[in-house]
């Protein structure tokens, strides 16, 4: 029998292609009309954070340098109170395979892939993740497609999102490139179903078990060297892999007093499905167009139930603008002699300033670097954005107005950071559990659910479904 291969048909089988494709049947965490046994779920992917270690350290991936940023740290307490200027520190994960932490996700979704018996892997990413999906794959003998959102309907791609692109091509993917809108995800799902392959998603547990070995990599690095745990690590926050990832692994390590602080760079304003405002954004990861929507509904990802679910781990989330980013990155290379990417310098713009919040004797770190050239360095991007007429500037980075223009700070001094209101996170957050799951009356599994998931208490969570007129 044929099957209907049109859009509604296909979303409509989208639970029973996800099930095939990544091998987990989600129904049997379910509890509540909301709640779901996550602790389970992540247990399922059958490995312990040992033999995960153990399966990266197989392909080169995991125990990367921990760098201290001496010079960094030396001008950060020039802007600092008297006092203040905590030590930075980075662990440099452009030193994967792929050049990125990715790595560690990839290398343990392609080593349970083909465990599994499955011939090849998809990943639908624009960014380091296809690269480090391809490049895993290839190492386990694994067939490779990713599916990319790289175009606006003009057919102009960003530069960073095409360097990834060949990124995967040198690894021996399959690369299908798409314009911005739905059609990613139906094509991802027509090629899951087509091929039979294993969805290498970001967000399946295999994924987020992957970077747990980074969190606890930078305890046991810190207890060696310092005889303590860090006392803050800044994780760039996107899709919310990486802060849970990360978190776990602290927590898995011992370091329960570590601050989690997420950061992302503000594109408020800007809309991430849009097709005009597409190319109008500098950055294609670690922004506020996905930190935000990911953080409050982690469940939109292109697996049944996320295991990325940084509300139930951050402590703090901090923004700024474009430029701030594009300044550090360059900071870096020309006083700590590093050039890397981005990606990692979002985290290392927020820790510049975190550091003058803190004591001299304190620890911030940026848990994560990532490989730079070609597309993915700052100026091609910068002379994209002014062929798409985005005016790049010097001056006060509060002037800045994404999609219009870049500001680069003035000198240090202009770095700032925004605090983002965790609580109306956390209230965006319960009601959208509440309208997806299209309840009006949660239980008792859900209220518990709703406390954890949010990091926050039961009074709370109360209060806002008060305010939604839930009842419990």
């Amino acid at each position: 029998m044929i099957k209907d291969m049109n859009y509604d048909a296909v979303m409509a089988r989208r639970g029973e292609i996800m099930k095939e494709a990544v091998g987990i049947d989600y129904e049997i965490f379910e509890s509540g009309s909301i709640a779901f046994d996550y602790e389970r779920m992540m247990e399922e992917t059958g490995y312990t954070l040992e033999e995960i270690e153990e399966i990266q350290g197989r392909t080169g991936v995991g125990n990367t340098p921990l760098l201290e940023l001496k010079n960094l740290t030396k001008l950060a307490r020039k802007f600092a109170p008297e006092g203040k200027g905590a030590r930075i520190f980075i662990k440099d994960e452009a030193s994967n395979p792929s050049g990125s932490f990715k790595a560690r996700r990839a290398a343990t979704a392609c080593y349970h892939a083909k465990k599994l018996g499955y011939k090849g892997v998809i990943a639908a990413t624009s960014g380091n993740y296809g690269a480090a999906v391809a490049s895993q794959a290839a190492m386990q003998g694994l067939k490779c497609i990713i599916v990319q959102e790289c175009y606006d309907s003009k057919g102009k791609g960003q530069p960073e999102i095409i360097e990834k692109a060949r990124a995967c091509e040198a690894y021996g993917a399959e690369v299908v490139q798409l314009t911005v809108g739905p059609e990613l995800f139906y094509t991802f799902l027509v090629l899951l179903e087509e091929t039979g392959y294993f969805n290498a998603s970001l967000y399946s547990p295999f994924g987020i078990a992957g970077v747990e070995t980074l969190g606890y990599e930078i305890s046991k690095q810190f207890m060696e060297r310092e005889g303590k745990n860090p006392d803050a690590v800044v994780i760039t926050n996107a899709g919310g892999g990486n802060l849970t990832g990360t978190a776990r692994g602290l927590i898995k390590a011992g370091a329960l007093d570590t601050e989690i602080i997420g950061a992302s760079v503000s594109l408020q304003g800007l809309h991430m499905a849009s097709d005009t405002q597409f190319n109008r954004k500098s950055f294609t990861t670690g922004h506020t167009g996905f930190g935000i929507p990911f953080s409050t509904w982690p469940d939109r990802s292109d697996v049944p139930r996320s295991a990325a679910r940084p509300l139930r781990y951050m402590d703090r989330y901090v923004t700024f603008n474009q430029g701030v980013v594009f300044y550090m990155t360059e900071l870096l290379a020309q006083i700590e002699g590093l050039e890397r990417g981005p990606a990692g310098n979002t985290s290392l713009a927020a820790a510049f300033k975190l550091s003058q919040e803190m004591d001299k004797d304190e620890i911030i770190v940026v848990q994560e670097t990532e490989y730079t050239g070609a597309g993915k360095h700052i100026n091609p991007q910068l002379t994209f954005a002014r062929e798409n007429s985005i005016e790049i500037i010097i001056g006060d980075p509060d002037d800045e107005v994404p999609g219009k223009n870049i500001v680069l700070p003035k000198d240090p001094s202009f770095i700032k950071i925004n605090d983002l209101d965790l609580n109306k996170t956390r209230r965006s957050f319960i009601r959208n559990a509440v309208e997806n799951a299209k309840v009006a009356k949660v239980t008792g599994e859900d209220l518990e659910f709703l406390v954890q998931d949010t990091k926050s208490n039961m009074d709370f969570v109360k209060g806002v479904l008060d305010e939604l007129g839930v009842g419990y």
